[in-house]
């Protein structure tokens, strides 16, 4: 995000410094803030800010699923990597097996002087070119052929584990530095929110808050009916998908956190896989991988269980719970609540089960 520069004030209450700081730092996720001559736009209404905060976390949301994905990928990356090694390991021990025996083969035949052909193969630093060699060949013998062949193969098997070892290797750099910059644009965004926060009295932060309370007074009353006859469990589809909404009704008031999966906190996407495992199903980890991870509903047909996506990116997710509700992470503000589907431009919805 750009930086602004806070122009000098000669108000003796501050109130105008106050004014300036505000506009800078809203500035700073709409690229505006003050005129060509320096004079401070008016200040901003609570509802302003709250404009401006909730367009800030949805981007921090949107950079979060990138960093899910990245993070995902670089630890399939790391997996791979990793199987990759202990395989070229433990080729390399059988390689060593078999030039051991093969050396032994040449040594036993061996008819001229000079260093002991098994020590030549021991030592050198090109055992396939050496296996090549006439000498070695005419030592070896036809008969021992096939060995010479299994070693070669070997050798080539171990240099393409290598290989595949390095693009992997590569990869995880890759996605590392992904990691990185998906990670500084979050934390950039939730930062300027609390600048902006920060610029407000407790009066404007108290209005700004009021719908948060609302959400929470709803969050309770869906507490409360869910608990009785009727709770949206009993609507789902089947089994897990109950047992994901029953998840995710006793996770109400957990805190959000990006990147986290549970089981004490929870970013949107990190919710909904944790809501699913916990009843034997495997989801992605992204919003734009789930959306994609079962049968696509319209709005209309929505059952308890069905995941409910929004934004043009598919950059949040929630988990339908009936009546036109669902549970879902908001954002760093507010804690794992049940909201209206739509509090949000709706995407599509998916069934999983």
């Amino acid at each position: 995000m750009a930086a602004h520069r806070k122009p000098h004030s000669r108000s003796a209450g501050g109130h105008t410094v106050r004014t300036a700081a505000t506009i800078a730092l809203a500035g700073a996720a709409s690229a505006t803030g003050f005129n060509g001559i320096g004079h401070a736009e008016p200040q901003l209404t609570p509802e302003q800010v709250k404009a401006k905060v909730d367009r800030l976390y949805q981007e921090a949301e949107a950079a979060t699923e990138k960093y899910n994905g990245a993070k995902e990928k670089a630890e399939a990356a790391e997996t791979r990597l990793d199987t990759l090694r202990d395989e070229a390991a433990r080729r390399t021990e059988q390689l060593n097996e078999a030039r051991d025996t093969l050396g032994t083969i040449a040594a036993a035949q061996y008819r001229g002087g000079g260093l002991d052909p098994a020590m030549q193969l021991a030592l050198t630093d090109d055992p396939d070119r050496y296996l090549d060699s006439a000498e070695f060949v005419e030592r070896a013998g036809t008969r021992q052929a096939a060995s010479v062949a299994d070693v070669r193969r070997q050798l080539r098997e171990i240099e393409q584990l290598r290989g595949a070892a390095h693009i992997e290797l590569a990869s995880l750099k890759s996605r590392q530095t992904e990691l990185k910059r998906h990670k500084k644009t979050i934390t950039g965004k939730l930062g300027a929110v609390r600048r902006l926060m920060s610029q407000l009295s407790a009066e404007e932060r108290s209005v700004l808050g009021s719908g948060q309370d609302r959400a929470s007074r709803a969050t309770t009353g869906a507490r409360e009916e869910l608990t009785g006859p009727g709770a949206a469990a009993t609507g789902a589809p089947d089994s897990r998908a109950a047992a994901a909404v029953s998840y995710a009704y006793a996770k109400l008031g957990s805190p959000y956190v990006w990147g986290a999966t549970g089981p004490d906190a929870f970013d949107c996407s990190g919710l909904i896989q944790a809501a699913y495992r916990s009843s034997g199903v495997s989801l992605p980890r992204t919003t734009y991988a789930q959306i994609d991870a079962g049968r696509r509903v319209s709005r209309s047909e929505l059952l308890p269980g069905d995941l409910v996506f929004f934004y043009s990116g598919i950059s949040h997710v929630g988990l339908y719970i009936g009546n036109g509700q669902m549970i879902h992470a908001p954002n760093p503000s507010a804690p794992v609540r049940v909201a209206p589907i739509d509090e949000m431009p709706f995407a599509g919805a998916t069934r999983v089960v």
